[in-house]
């Protein structure tokens, strides 16, 4: 089984999940629906390189569980979050009032899926590789042990945060504890996590250099293109937000700075 093929097999996976996601999308009326899909498409082109990849089975297993356990949290933690609401500010203004169907299409559902499609591509590109050098076998256990810190940060980040939204006391509140008052986006950072550990998973040798752009891609989204960066501008203006950029980091970890007296 060629790369082409197994990139062609991939592109149509992921075409179909965000296909159906737009239509799920389309007539409940808000198309924050694409946030669950997000984990689902690289469950989708995880689940076709191990089909029908002929490079290491063991890699692509491993990869697959990797995956689909960081994906199925990520989606169903996006699923209960979005539940019972309306449409996400961030695609609100992303969209700028614009609601028309090519116009949703171009600028969500195409543009998400060709970046799960791009971010994928080590390990699609792993899935016709041989096995790893024994060499090499030490960059797998970093690679592990930094998707392991990654899930840590996403899980406990977003549990705290939803913790914290469910005491009334807390409403209009700046959330600004445990892993919050480290870092403004410790679920953003966690990602990253996840996905330069996988990157390093799939390391077979000097030639895997090539497809460092792609969690270089991935960091980029977390941080600016739909990321901490539209986060916050959808969060200016909120009391105390000011100084909580003040006094927190914004993407790597560091204990925050004290109160000046």
């Amino acid at each position: 089984m060629s790369f082409l093929m197994v990139m062609a097999c991939t592109l149509g996976a992921v075409a179909v999940v965000h296909s159906v996601t737009f239509l799920i999308g389309y007539r409940i009326g808000r198309y924050n629906v694409v946030d669950v899909a997000w984990g689902l498409g690289f469950i989708a082109v995880a689940a076709v390189c191990a089909a029908i990849g002929v490079g290491d089975r063991q890699r692509r297993v491993l990869l697959l569980v990797l995956i689909a356990i960081w994906a199925v949290r990520l989606s169903w933690h996006m699923l209960v979050k979005s539940a019972g609401k309306g449409e996400d500010p961030r695609y609100h203004d992303l969209l700028s009032g614009d609601f028309s169907v090519p116009h949703v299409l171009r600028k969500i559902f195409v543009v998400q899926a060709a970046a799960t499609w791009l971010v994928s591509m080590p390990i699609q590109r792993s899935a016709v590789e041989g096995p790893t050098p024994e060499s090499l076998r030490p960059v797998v256990a970093v690679g592990i042990g930094l998707w392991t810190l990654g899930m840590l940060f996403e899980a406990v980040g977003d549990f705290q945060l939803r913790r914290f939204k469910q005491d009334p006391a807390n409403k209009g509140k700046i959330m600004e504890q445990g892993l919050w008052a480290w870092t403004r986006h410790p679920n953003y950072f966690g990602d990253a996590c996840v996905w330069w550990g996988l990157w390093l998973v799939t390391i077979t040798g000097w030639q895997s250099l090539a497809t460092m752009p792609y969690p270089v891609l991935m960091t980029y989204f977390l941080v600016y293109a739909t990321g901490g960066r539209r986060t916050e501008k959808a969060m200016a203006g909120r009391p105390g937000f000011t100084d909580y950029q003040r006094r927190v980091s914004f993407f790597f970890p560091r204990p925050p700075k004290r109160e000046s007296s």
